[in-house]
């Protein structure tokens, strides 16, 4: 930095006339000397026309996401506090019980025009529901190219949404919704919920769902409801379901792979764990595995209306199984719903043999990759299998 010393003859000058002229250039010179010395002293912080551009594109892009509408306004239910042994359960189950009564969250993404309107949602054969996580873009990408694909097939329509909360905070939350923004702008398939996006809170997902078709898709004929890491042959579920006798959706039908006489994990380790502060039956009514399950327009109203009088539960599934039987209604099982995979019989067979796969209709845990590549081969016109079938037993 310069430093800029001033010498003024006031023997030789007017006394106002040497203050004027100093303080004209301490107050103006000396700054404008400063400025310039600080600013090529480094060059490599002085932003170029191109740098300038992008800090005002990040900083526009920023304002536009503090307009995102804010998580509900439920408060802590600070009565189960008292539960017996509160303080040693885990963290999320703390949390599960604290916000258990929560239902209101501001709808971030909509796709209002999925049925074509409560009017027109009969119209809709089949509404693939996918529950989705808003990182898990490589598998919606890879769905709406395969099974879930919208198209008009056997002379009925199809139709396809996703379902998802939203995960993280601060700038990953927003960079995340804002790619589920560009996907539903392109797609228009997805539901955005604003809370938080977890194993625990899929019961609420469902809900949510359930409320907005009550909405917006009222009289759909049925509905597929799974996991985005699912293989499902949509070609098999409408022969299925266009075979059901005297049932066009508005009789009773769940239908997958059937769980009885099970009951919650006591074991504070497993995914499944649900403690006696969260349900004291050591007993789960019937149910289908959440993975994927198949039901009329019929039972999912059904369902949505017994929710209301039941309390959310962390397992899904078996929140579905409660409501049923508050309606008096039962799951029923389906051989081609796989949820917990196939047993291929010998070590020496190829398990992804697509000659397994043709006739089923939905199996459970699969890579994106590889749902692209099954999908492909078990359309192949030349594909030629025996009784695969008959050797495929169900997972144990």
């Amino acid at each position: 930095m310069f430093i800029v010393f001033l010498f003024v003859d006031t023997y030789t000058m007017k006394n106002k006339v040497a203050e004027g002229l100093t303080l004209f250039l301490m107050v103006i010179v000396c700054p404008v000397i400063i400025i310039f010395t600080m600013t090529y002293s480094d060059m490599s912080f002085a932003p170029n026309k191109m740098e300038y551009h992008q800090i005002q594109f990040h900083s526009n892009h920023l304002r536009r996401f503090e307009q995102t509408p804010q998580p509900s306004s439920c408060h802590q239910n600070t009565s189960v506090y008292n539960l017996t042994d509160f303080g040693t359960l885990p963290a999320h189950v703390k949390n599960f019980l604290l916000y258990r009564h929560c239902r209101t969250f501001p709808l971030l993404l909509d796709a209002p025009d999925k049925c074509g309107g409560p009017r027109h949602s009969a119209d809709v054969f089949l509404l693939l529901v996918i529950k989705s996580s808003p990182q898990n873009y490589e598998r919606r990408e890879v769905l709406r190219k395969t099974w879930a694909e919208e198209k008009l097939h056997n002379g009925v329509l199809i139709r396809r949404i996703f379902i998802t909360g939203t995960t993280g905070s601060g700038f990953e939350k927003r960079r995340l919704n804002r790619l589920l923004k560009d996907e539903n702008d392109h797609n228009e398939d997805i539901l955005q919920w604003d809370f938080d996006d977890s194993f625990y809170n899929l019961t609420l997902k469902q809900v949510l769902f359930l409320e907005w078709m009550e909405r917006k898709c009222p009289h759909v004929r049925f509905l597929l409801n799974g996991d985005d890491d699912i293989f499902a042959n949509t070609f098999n579920m409408i022969e299925y379901l266009q075979g059901l006798e005297e049932n066009d959706g508005s009789k009773h039908l769940f239908t997958g792979f059937l769980f009885v006489n099970t009951g919650p994990s006591r074991d504070s380790s497993n995914k499944y764990y649900v403690p006696v502060q969260v349900q004291q039956s050591d007993i789960y009514p019937p149910y289908c595995g959440g993975g994927g399950f198949l039901l009329s327009g019929f039972t999912a109203r059904t369902i949505y209306k017994m929710s209301h009088s039941i309390e959310l539960h962390p397992i899904d599934d078996a929140y579905m199984g409660m409501c049923l039987e508050k309606a008096g209604l039962m799951p029923t099982s389906h051989f081609g719903v796989r949820t917990i995979g196939l047993d291929v019989p010998g070590n020496d067979l190829d398990i992804f043999d697509p000659c397994y796969y043709r006739e089923i209709i939905l199996v459970h845990r699969f890579l994106p990759h590889m749902i692209y590549v099954m999908w492909g081969e078990i359309q192949d016109p030349y594909l030629r299998c025996g009784n695969t079938n008959s050797s495929v037993q169900e997972s144990q």
